[in-house]
């Protein structure tokens, strides 16, 4: 238990921001976190590497969570240099919690973040339906994740792969559906991009992005 804590707290970060902060995502991103618009709620925001990507113009407070401590202190640390390079910025409240039990009240949001999140949470249909709790009627909800591929050769390399995977790399699950996991949690997609990452093996390289409504709204 104390070398997991160990892992988790020293060597954990340095393999997310190996792979999170590489340029590449960071041009994905690019092509989602900008709309973010209102009060936002980011799951999964240690790191602090959707921070420089947000439009101050836009967002009226920033709050976010993330389980793991040694991360969100950098969190912390993006979102207070974002909100002060904006002049002043918006509030801030940044919380250690997790997807399972969003630590905010029903409808708070008109905006929720989600990149490269939704592969490592303990039950990704729980985390959904906490992310459309929190969200008003209205509230749109913006991810980057990524997850099975649809041709069976990666596919099959991911079942594969998976089980090891998921201990170095903070539960990071390679087979999860992403568009038709959010789908039945009661959105609606308006996709912007799906595809493979350019000089990724394809069974680590399947992304989809875009953005998601409750039904009906």
């Amino acid at each position: 238990m104390a070398l997991a804590r160990w892992y988790d707290n020293t060597i954990l970060p340095r393999v997310i921001a190996a792979g999170c902060g590489a340029d590449r995502l960071e041009r994905l991103r690019r092509e989602v976190v900008p709309l973010a618009r209102g009060a936002v709620f980011e799951l999964g925001c240690g790191g602090g590497y959707n921070q420089p990507l947000y439009d101050p113009a836009l967002i009226s407070s920033f709050s976010g969570i993330d389980p793991n401590p040694a991360l969100l202190v950098a969190a912390r640390a993006a979102a207070a240099a974002r909100a002060a390079a904006a002049g002043g910025g918006w509030p801030i409240d940044i919380r250690e919690g997790r997807g399972e039990e969003i630590p905010f009240h029903d409808g708070a949001f008109d905006t929720v973040v989600c990149t490269f999140t939704l592969c490592s949470v303990d039950d990704a249909p729980r985390v959904l339906a906490e992310i459309r709790g929190v969200l008003k009627p209205a509230g749109l909800l913006l991810f980057l994740e990524h997850g099975r591929a649809p041709d069976p050769g990666p596919a099959r390399w991911q079942r594969r792969i998976e089980p090891v995977w998921k201990h170095v790399a903070g539960n990071c699950h390679l087979t999860r559906e992403i568009g038709n996991g959010i789908r039945a949690a009661g959105f609606e997609i308006e996709p912007i991009g799906r595809d493979y990452l350019a000089y990724v093996l394809k069974w680590a390289g399947w992304m989809e992005w875009g953005m998601a409504r409750r039904a009906g709204a």
